[in-house]
């Protein structure tokens, strides 16, 4: 019985990396793989049904075997185009889903040739706005901008 306690005790504390993502052990599957950068709540709903995997598991009670075909499942997953990140990517034109760095990468790439390419958004992100038609009179202003208006000069005493 103390051995059982024990194994379970271990199995919260543990700390699991998925796909460079470090989840504490006593988070369920089904939240905790939300945790992961590109993969939504969708998504982990899809793995845990693909795999049929208990979402209510806890990710400390996974095995590597178990912990393994996550993450291969994520890096390829064969779900519904709907559901991934990049559909009908510009340069290949094929539906991709990205995760992790590659997701960050890309989100990057793509600011980028917005700006290069002189369009609207690329404008907004470069001056640092929002570019979804936002109202800009009473939010938006950083710390950048602060320092832009009138500026009182200090009184110095003799």
């Amino acid at each position: 019985m103390k051995e059982n306690k024990e194994n379970k005790k271990t199995e919260d504390e543990r700390i699991v990396r998925i796909l460079s993502k470090d989840i504490e052990g006593k988070t369920k599957v089904y939240p905790g793989l939300t945790k992961i950068k590109g993969v939504s709540w969708a998504l982990s709903n899809a793995v845990c049904k693909k795999l049929k995997f208990d979402g209510s598991k806890k990710i400390g009670g996974l095995t590597e075997k178990e912990v393994e075909t996550i993450s291969k499942f994520i890096k390829n997953p064969e779900i519904p185009s709907y559901l991934m990140n990049r559909r009908a990517d510009p340069e290949t034109g094929e539906n991709k889903h990205l995760n992790g760095s590659d997701l960050e990468l890309q989100k990057e790439f793509d600011i980028k040739k917005l700006k290069k390419i002189k369009s609207y958004k690329g404008y907004r992100h470069a001056s640092g706005l929002p570019l979804r038609g936002q109202r800009t009179k009473s939010h938006f202003r950083t710390n950048r901008r602060k320092g832009s208006g009138i500026k009182k000069k200090k009184i110095q005493e003799k």
